[in-house]
């Protein structure tokens, strides 16, 4: 999937199988948290492929970050 810096948050880019580390950390969340978990990894590897060319991902940062209470609380911002 080509995204762009407008789309709406939560969607899937990028499907791979998941890392050893990746799996741990959604495994330390309840079952409520592991679709926001989801959601929060496709956005942010997304993103961080677009700024680096790869993705740096710390899994149990953003695990930490859910259970944290961390939701999308807007729409992105669209730059004109």
């Amino acid at each position: 999937m080509n995204r762009d810096c407008c789309e709406p948050v939560g969607l899937k880019y990028m499907e791979q199988k998941p890392s050893e580390k990746q799996v741990e950390a959604r495994n330390s969340l309840p079952e409520e948290l592991k679709p926001v978990f989801d959601d929060f990894v496709a956005d942010y590897k997304y993103a961080a492929t677009m700024r680096h060319g790869r993705p740096y991902i710390s899994y149990i940062v953003l695990a930490d970050m859910v259970r944290a209470s961390w939701r999308p609380s807007a729409e992105p911002y669209k730059q004109e």
